[in-house]
């Protein structure tokens, strides 16, 4: 895409796991790429993730908290991309004022550095299909009432208001996407609170037994990390996206135990079902899955990677790279 050629482009989370992949497409559209991460452990950031191009990004080792840094970071880039998040549905219930100050306070400063600072930028939030809470309906589209079942979901539709306020009311061009279950090359697999799909792969690495909760008739949509960056990239780049939120997904959901039939295709271990966690089944959605058409519409983006192609990639990538969970 040639819109990003010399573009001066900042990511924040930008050494975790979509960031870096985003990171990655960038410098190949010939971008001038400023990555910020506070490299905190529990958050799943690694050096070796930007390892193919730690020569050709620019990486500042600061906290999305810190607005005195971000203040300065934020001045002379052409886009943003907000990636920087706590994003365990879980850990938001058991420290919710650390998931308001990154989710929520941090994007509220933000926007605030770049009012001052920098008011032409475009930003573009990773925001989560946590807003809509459980489904009234399938597939979920825009429409859908916004009801979250956690904090994470609270904050993060907190932010998508501040993006969209500051549009409407100071002409800042900024977007949010509602990302889904997004899988692929350097997702974190370490974390047991991350959701089911990194401790499913880790454990499907590690050959143990995976414990799926309830029925495992649960349907969600999978999207493969490359297909989420290209939506990144386009709803930067289009500027029709500017003011809204906007949902991506897949069109095929899959039920929880296809999920794992599937990975057994590239990994051999077995399974087991249980029952949910009280903590984990008072949180749970059900079953969920998005109607992307409006982005679709917009921005002419669909998925191109199935579930069973990105699977055997994300494995194929653990075992080449010698992970210490295979």
């Amino acid at each position: 895409m040639e819109f990003y050629k010399d573009k001066r482009v900042l990511i924040t989370g930008g050494i975790g796991f979509i960031g870096s992949n985003l990171a990655l497409r960038l410098v190949e559209l010939g971008a001038q790429v400023t990555l910020v991460d506070s490299m905190l452990p529990a958050y799943g950031a690694t050096l070796r993730n930007i390892e193919p191009i730690k020569d050709k990004v620019h990486v500042n080792f600061s906290d999305v908290r810190d607005a005195a840094s971000l203040s300065y970071i934020v001045q002379g880039q052409d886009l943003i991309f907000s990636l920087a998040g706590q994003i365990s549905h879980i850990d938001s219930m058991c420290d919710p004022l650390t998931d308001m100050e990154i989710n929520c306070r941090s994007q509220l400063s933000l926007l605030e550095c770049c009012r001052l600072k920098n008011p032409k930028v475009v930003i573009v939030f990773a925001s989560t299909r946590q807003v809509y809470g459980r489904p009234q309906y399938l597939p979920v589209n825009e429409e859908h009432p916004l009801l979250p079942v956690d904090i994470n979901g609270i904050n993060n539709l907190a932010a998508e208001m501040y993006y969209a306020l500051y549009h409407k009311v100071y002409g800042m061009r900024a977007v949010s996407l509602r990302l889904t279950n997004t899988y692929g090359p350097r997702m974190d697999l370490m974390s047991d609170t991350k959701g089911f799909v990194g401790i499913f792969v880790r454990k499907a690495l590690k050959g143990e037994t995976i414990k799926i909760y309830g029925t495992g008739e649960q349907l969600r949509d999978f999207n493969y990390v490359d297909d989420v960056v290209a939506a990144l990239i386009v709803a930067g780049a289009t500027k029709e996206t500017a003011g809204k939120a906007l949902n991506i997904g897949y069109p095929e959901p899959k039920s929880l135990l296809e999920f794992v039939e599937t990975l057994r295709m590239f990994a051999e271990f077995s399974y087991e079902l249980v029952p949910f966690p009280p903590e984990v089944g008072i949180i749970d959605i059900g079953d969920y899955y998005s109607d992307f058409q409006k982005f679709h519409e917009v921005t002419g983006w669909s998925p191109k990677v199935d579930l069973a192609t990105g699977l055997e990639k994300t494995v194929t990538y653990y075992r080449e790279m010698g992970d210490p969970v295979a």
